[in-house]
């Protein structure tokens, strides 16, 4: 466990038992430490996707940023357990190559070990690849990265440090890239609740969900169609209630 430590990171126990890690360049844990880094994953990203999308026999995924790849790995897990004929694609930008190359040394919960040949090739080679699985992560800038595809992906995973520590991956225009980048029923999901994320996304077009439940705190989802199990965010209301809130924009950040 020890051996992940270095001078940019630290690990740290969350709430639900699994390990998570503190970045001191962000000064931020790349989990809720109280909501718990596997169950923030499958509670606020994963199952909510799943049920959303559970009618398409592959999925392309975009999962920002990589960081200790909980939200890919539980993805691959959860899939395997309730579409194992599902093909996924799997593609996650990550600026920290040393993070991603330290992999084989973090402390996964023992749920993900039989994905360590994935853990280990992603860390080794950045790609991972079987007859229903790909899995490429990108390292480098995830702004750059997202503007090469057009109406690719199916379920966005908005997973990238808090916006007060990574403003650029907040941005409205962050968020005209990532709308060009989905297919038309395509779902985002983030554990922010800020409303400035939200106009960021209503204000490129996008539906915002309320996205709660009794394992974790309130998230959110984001869809350009209407997402009809979920409690819709009147989002004129806010904006009336905060008139003076604008969502980050590249020129205030």
């Amino acid at each position: 466990m020890n051996s992940f430590d270095d001078v940019q990171h630290s690990i740290a126990l969350s709430e639900d038992g699994s390990y998570t890690a503190y970045s001191k360049e962000y000064d931020e844990h790349y989990h809720s430490t109280k909501d718990g880094a596997l169950s923030e994953s499958l509670y606020k990203h994963i199952i909510p996707a799943y049920k959303l999308t559970q009618g398409k026999d592959e999925l392309h995924i975009l999962d920002i940023c990589y960081g200790l790849g909980f939200n890919t790995l539980a993805t691959v897990l959860y899939y395997k357990e309730h579409a194992p004929e599902k093909k996924l694609f799997i593609y996650s930008p990550e600026l920290d190559s040393s993070l991603v190359q330290s992999l084989t040394n973090f402390n996964y919960p023992q749920e993900f070990a039989s994905l360590r040949e994935i853990i280990e090739a992603i860390s080794r080679d950045g790609v991972y690849r079987d007859e229903t699985l790909t899995i490429e992560v990108f390292l480098g800038d995830a702004r750059e990265y997202i503007k090469q595809f057009q109406k690719k992906f199916d379920i966005v995973y908005q997973d990238a440090f808090s916006p007060s520590a990574n403003p650029m991956l907040w941005t409205k225009e962050y968020f005209a890239d990532i709308k060009n980048a989905m297919k038309s029923d395509g779902v985002v999901t983030t554990y922010s609740t800020a409303l400035k994320t939200r106009l960021a996304l209503y204000e490129n077009g996008f539906l915002v969900y309320l996205n709660k439940g009794e394992h974790f705190r309130n998230a959110t989802l984001a869809s350009l169609k209407e997402l009809g199990d979920y409690e819709l965010v009147d989002m004129q209301h806010k904006i009336s209630c905060n008139p003076g809130v604008e969502p980050l924009s590249d020129a205030s950040v």
